[in-house]
């Protein structure tokens, strides 16, 4: 948990939540297993024709860019002929590299204003901001062009040190025009508070590659309606 400098949240202001009906309804964020070779490339395309898919985060650990750029290019193909924006996890040079729609940047990646002067002003910039109001605040006056809070809940996918209640979603987009993003252990069968409570995007992994992807994608857009 981070000590965050505004302080708790007040519990009632959830129950007191309303979405604004401005605001576009929430969609899917996809993120990439860490292992993208093989039949991946399959696997994606069928997912993307599920059902809507507003973004794909492309993760990869530990290995070199060229490598990481050979990888994106099928995955890349793939998002571009179906119009969902292709976001590199962590990497601005890798992003730069091989003209990505986005980038996202965790709290040790680098700042954001860093990532536009190189990027550019049309490429996404999203920023991992945990369970702090205070760090996607600056992720915003930093031009960041989304905000991700979680882990909302356990995950396999990474090491989870930040548990943020729902709450912090309606906060969010009760104060700012800013899209926010929940990640972390969301699946089908527990998306539906995240999505009450303001979620512009909920970021999965493991729920649609774990299983059957195109199954999975079409059960999440049924609850996104």
């Amino acid at each position: 948990m981070i000590e965050d400098p505004l302080g708790p949240l007040d519990p009632d202001f959830a129950a007191a939540f309303k979405r604004d009906d401005r605001r576009p309804p929430c969609q899917l964020y996809l993120v990439s297993p860490l292992d993208v070779a093989g039949a991946f490339p399959d696997r994606l395309a069928r997912a993307l024709d599920a059902g809507p898919v507003a973004a794909f985060q492309f993760r990869v650990k530990d290995i070199n860019q060229h490598d990481a750029a050979r990888l994106a290019e099928p995955l890349q193909r793939i998002c571009a002929d179906r119009d969902v924006a292709f976001i590199v996890n962590d990497s601005v040079s890798l992003a730069k590299r091989i003209g990505a729609d986005g980038v996202h940047l965790g709290q040790d990646d680098g700042d954001a204003r860093e990532a536009r002067e190189i990027l550019g002003p049309s490429v996404q910039i999203g920023v991992t901001c945990h369970d702090s109001r205070h760090l996607a605040m600056e992720a915003g006056d930093a031009g960041a062009d989304y905000v991700a809070f979680g882990s909302f809940y356990p995950t396999t996918t990474k090491e989870v040190k930040h548990r943020p209640d729902p709450v912090i979603l309606s906060w969010w987009s009760t104060l700012f025009e800013l899209p926010c993003v929940a990640i972390g252990g969301i699946t089908p069968q527990n998306a539906a508070p995240l999505i009450a409570a303001g979620a512009d995007f909920i970021a999965v992994s493991g729920a649609v590659w774990s299983g059957d992807e195109a199954a999975a994608v079409r059960a999440f857009n049924e609850l996104l309606g």
